[in-house]
């Protein structure tokens, strides 16, 4: 099914699809380190502290500042419309309750009592976004007055110029707006491909992607593998053979994991995937 984007002029049609697709990235990544945190507090703490420290770290290189270039830029010309100004106020309010909560996550004494702040900033970035992109981009892409295409571009040299050239774990994701699926019929294949796993299956995290949003899906398994440590494993659970999701992992660190199917379908695929 196809999708109608309304805008003033084709650069914001662009320009929109290229935002709900990044906002769709920044979600899917924060959907997938906190699973493996839920997941590793039970199973492994000594892992869960890993996840928790690199979870922390993605907010501070990744949300904070996307939220303060949004801020910044986009905010004060939607917050110049009258029929947007309650709403974004309400908006900068939700900044604000996501930066306690990464705050919260940043002291906590441990992966268990972070759990739940985690599972509540993933909540609240979900509903934000989801404003976002119903709400806040289309009003701006169809009033005539407002190139979004040139408020989006502003938005990005400030995160260049503000957030640290390292970038997060996962800075080798796909460039902004591509569509994932390109990368990976550019590649083709999936390059780690083995069957030597050792590991015992029940110690593993295990995130099923058959519930997550398709528009979600490959970055929540991004961010889910930035959060296993080297040594370690996950098995990924979902709905048939992800093939060009396997190449998008191996373009991201040729070698870096190694794969292993556990289960060929028909109706549900499960792959063990080994950080070397």
């Amino acid at each position: 099914m196809s999708v109608l984007t309304l805008a003033s002029d084709p650069k914001d049609a662009t320009a929109l699809e290229a935002a709900e697709a990044h906002h769709a990235r920044l979600a899917g990544e924060l959907a997938g380190r906190v699973t493996m945190l839920l997941t590793a507090v039970d199973r492994d703490p000594g892992a869960a502290e890993k996840i928790h420290a690199g979870l922390v770290t993605f907010c501070d290189r990744s949300l904070l500042p996307h939220a303060a270039a949004e801020e910044a830029v986009l905010y004060p010309v939607a917050h110049g419309m009258p029929e947007a100004r309650l709403l974004i106020e309400g908006l900068i309010g939700e900044h604000r309750c996501l930066t306690a909560l990464v705050d919260a996550l940043r002291t906590a004494s441990g992966p268990a009592g972070a759990a739940a702040d985690a599972r509540a900033l993933q909540v609240l970035f979900e509903e934000h976004v989801a404003k976002e992109n119903g709400l806040v981009l289309p009003l701006l892409a169809i009033t005539p007055e407002v190139s979004l295409a040139e408020l989006l571009a502003d938005t990005h040299r400030r995160l260049a110029r503000d957030v640290p050239a390292t970038g997060t774990e996962g800075a080798q994701n796909t460039e902004e707006g591509q569509d994932p699926r390109e990368r990976a019929e550019e590649t083709g294949g999936c390059g780690g491909v083995c069957g030597c796993g050792d590991e015992e299956e029940e110690a593993e995290p295990e995130l099923d992607v058959r519930e997550v949003p398709h528009a979600l899906r490959h970055a929540t398994v991004f961010g889910a593998l930035d959060a296993v440590p080297a040594g370690t494993a996950m098995v990924l659970v979902a709905p048939h053979d992800p093939l060009p999701l396997l190449a998008q992992i191996e373009q991201r660190g040729p070698g870096t994991f190694s794969v292993e199917y556990l289960e060929r379908g028909p109706e549900v695929w499960r792959l063990r995937l080994s950080h070397r």
